[in-house]
C-alpha cells in the first residue's frame, strides 16, 4: 500500500513499498551473483536517504560509489522506469562520504583496541578458548593499571610485559602462558602484515560523523570502500560487528519511530557468522534483537538464506529475494527454504518463481500497515537516481576533498599509552625543557666606554695532589618517568650488604720509600732470628744445644 512516509521498491501487479515507519524491522536482500542484488541496495539506501535517514553501506566491490554522482542516463535503468511509469524520472547526486580502513579511498577509520575488546580481538586474530583467556588478563590488567591500549604497539607491549611476569599474575588471575602469548604475538604480526594495524590508533571514529543530514535534510550515505578490506575477511567482520556493537551502545532509546534514526547495509553477510563461537553469534543476535528500540535497521546482503542463522533470519521482516540457481542438492534446498519464509500467494508458487526470475526481477514481501508481513509478490525492482557502477579516481577525490570531515581523521595522533609507559618513554605530552638563553649576568660583557662592570669570575676550582679535581657531572633534574605497573617492580632483597670502604688516596713517593726500607729491615731480623733460635746447617741453634744438654743428663 502506496503512504507518503513510503520507499518505492517496484512493481508487477501491484506496487511495492516499504513503509518508513517499519524501516528499523530489518530486511534481508538475497539472491546469487549477477541477479541485481547490488542496484537493489541502492535503490533502498537512496530512499533512506531522500527522507533525511542517514545510511551506512559497505561497498565490496565498488559499485556503490555511484552514489555520489547523477544517474539517469543508464539505458537499462531508463528502460525501467518507462516501464513502471515512474514520471519525471531524473538522475540525482546524493550527500556521500567515503570511508576506507587503510585511508587510500576515504577518510580513516580507525579504533583502539581498548574499544574493541578482547572478545572482538579474540574472533580477529582467530584465537581458541584458551588464548582468549590470557587476552582477557591482559585486558583485565591493563585496565586496573590505569593503562590505554590504543593502538597495536600498546598491545604488543602489554603482552611482552605479561610474559614476563606470568608467575606473578597466574597467582592472582589464573594460569598464564608464555606458549599462548607467543601465539597471540605471532597472530598479531599476521594481522599487522596484512595492513590490519591501520585500523587500530587515533584519532578513533565518532559515530556522529555518520549519523547527518546535508543543508537540504537528505541523510548522508556513508560508503565504506570495502575491495581491499575484503582480502582480510575477518578484519571486515570484525569492523562491521564493532560498528553495529557502537551503534547499540551510543544510541538512544527511542521506540517506535516515524522513521529509522540510521540504516545498516552488511554486504557478504555470511562473512559474519562463518566459524563464529557460539558466544558471538548469542552477541549478534542480541544486538540484532535490540537495536530496533534504537532506531537502527539492520539490512544483510548475502547470495544464500541459508547463510545466516535462523535466530537472526527470524528478525528479518523486510525480504527481497533474487533469483537463485539450484543446480546442487545445496541450492535446492536453499530455494526451498527461501520460499518457505514467505506468506505464500495463491497466483503463484513462490519456490518455482525463484529460478525462474530474471535480472533486477524479484521476490519481496514488507509489513504492512499493521505490521503484518504482506504476502509474497514480484516484481520488477525500481532502479536508483544515482550513478550505476563505480566512481572514477579523480571524482571520488573531488567528494573526498568537498567532505566536512575533511582534515579530521587524516592525521594520526600517537598519544602516551601502554607502550611508552612500560617503555619508561612517557612525557606527559609536554616537550623536553629548553635551555634558558644566556641572561647578561653570565654573558662576557665589554668594559671602557661601554660602562659595563667587568664579568663576575667564579671561584679557583680546587686542586689535588694529582692536578685539578674532576668536573661533576652533569644534574639531570628533569621527572623520570617510570612503568606504572606495580608487578614491574624488582622486589628489594630482604638484607643489602654493608657498603665497601671506598679505597684511600694513593701515598707519596717519599712515604712509599720509607715502608719499603722498613719492610725490608724487619724481614732481615727476623730471618737472623730464626736462624740463632733454630740453626742452620751445621750450626745448631738455642734450641738444639739445650735438646743436646738435656739428652748428656740422661745418658750419665
Amino acid at each position: 500500500m502506496a503512504d507518503d512516509t513510503s520507499i518505492f521498491v517496484g512493481a508487477g501487479d501491484t506496487d511495492q513499498h516499504l513503509l518508513l515507519k517499519y524501516g528499523n524491522r530489518h530486511g534481508l536482500i538475497a539472491g546469487a551473483t549477477g541477479t541485481g542484488k547490488t542496484v537493489t541496495l541502492q535503490t533502498l539506501a537512496e530512499g533512506f536517504a531522500a527522507y533525511g535517514v542517514p545510511v551506512f553501506m559497505a561497498d565490496v566491490k565498488g559499485d556503490l560509489s555511484g552514489v555520489s554522482q547523477a544517474g539517469g542516463t543508464n539505458p537499462r535503468a531508463v528502460e525501467r522506469a518507462r516501464q513502471l511509469e515512474i514520471d519525471g524520472y531524473k538522475g540525482r547526486a546524493f550527500p556521500t562520504i567515503f570511508w576506507d580502513l587503510f585511508g587510500e579511498k576515504g577518510h580513516p577509520v580507525r579504533t583502539t583496541v581498548s574499544e574493541i575488546g578482547p572478545v572482538l580481538m579474540a574472533r580477529l586474530l582467530q584465537l581458541n578458548a584458551t588464548q582468549e583467556g590470557v587476552l582477557n588478563i591482559v585486558f583485565k590488567v591493563a585496565d586496573e593499571q590505569g593503562l590505554l591500549l590504543l593502538d597495536f604497539k600498546d598491545l604488543q607491549a602489554m603482552l611482552q610485559w605479561t610474559a614476563e611476569n606470568a608467575g606473578t599474575l597466574t597467582t592472582r588471575y589464573g594460569n598464564v602462558s608464555k606458549q599462548s602469548i607467543g601465539t597471540i604475538q605471532r597472530a598479531l604480526l599476521t594481522l599487522e602484515q596484512q595492513g590490519g594495524e591501520r585500523f587500530f590508533g587515533e584519532p578513533a571514529l565518532d559515530l556522529k560523523d555518520m549519523i547527518g543530514v546535508d543543508a537540504s535534510g537528505v541523510g548522508t550515505l556513508n560508503v565504506l570502500a570495502a575491495d581491499r578490506l575484503m582480502e582480510s575477511p575477518k578484519l571486515y567482520s570484525t569492523f562491521l560487528l564493532w560498528l553495529l556493537s557502537e551503534l547499540f551502545q551510543v544510541m538512544p532509546e527511542v521506540g517506535d519511530v516515524d522513521k529509522p534514526k540510521f540504516v545498516f547495509f552488511f554486504d557478504e553477510a555470511h562473512l559474519l557468522f562463518d566459524d563464529a563461537p557460539k558466544a558471538l553469534l548469542d552477541k549478534i543476535e542480541q544486538v540484532v534483537r535490540l537495536i530496533r528500540s534504537k532506531g537502527v535497521g539492520i539490512y544483510f546482503i548475502s547470495q544464500n538464506p541459508l547463510d545466516i542463522p535462523e535466530s537472526v533470519l527470524g528478525q528479518l521482516s523486510n525480504r527481497v529475494q533474487h533469483a537463485l540457481r539450484a543446480f546442487t542438492p545445496r541450492d535446492q534446498k536453499a530455494v526451498k527454504a527461501a520460499a518457505d519464509t514467505f506468506r505464500p500467494n495463491k497466483k503463484f508458487s513462490a519456490s518455482e518463481a525463484i529460478v525462474e526470475l530474471g535480472v533486477g526481477e524479484a521476490l519481496v514481501s514488507f509489513l504492512d500497515a499493521k505490521g503484518v508481513p504482506t504476502p509474497v509478490e514480484r516484481c520488477f525492482v525500481a532502479p536508483p537516481r544515482g550513478r550505476i557502477g563505480p566512481v572514477t579516481d579523480a571524482e571520488r577525490a573531488v567528494v573526498v576533498s568537498a567532505s566536512p570531515l575533511a582534515g579530521k581523521y587524516e592525521q594520526e595522533i600517537d598519544r602516551d599509552s601502554a607502550y611508552e609507559v612500560l617503555m619508561g618513554r612517557a612525557t606527559g605530552g609536554q616537550l623536553p625543557p629548553e635551555e634558558p638563553p644566556a641572561t647578561p649576568s653570565t654573558r662576557q660583557r665589554r668594559r671602557g666606554q661601554y660602562d659595563a662592570p667587568p664579568p663576575i669570575q667564579p671561584p679557583p676550582a680546587p686542586s689535588g695532589p694529582w692536578g685539578r679535581a674532576p668536573e661533576p657531572p652533569p644534574v639531570d633534574d628533569r621527572p623520570k618517568s617510570e612503568p606504572r605497573l606495580r608487578e614491574a617492580r624488582p622486589v628489594p632483597p630482604p638484607s643489602s650488604p654493608m657498603p665497601r670502604t671506598p679505597a684511600s688516596r694513593s701515598d707519596t713517593i717519599t712515604t712509599t720509600i720509607v715502608k719499603s726500607a722498613a719492610r725490608t729491615a724487619t724481614n732481615i731480623a727476623v730471618r737472623e732470628a730464626s736462624k740463632a733460635i733454630f740453626g742452620s746447617g751445621r750450626n745448631s741453634g738455642i734450641l738444639g744445644q739445650i735438646f743436646r744438654g738435656a739428652l748428656g743428663g740422661l745418658v750419665k
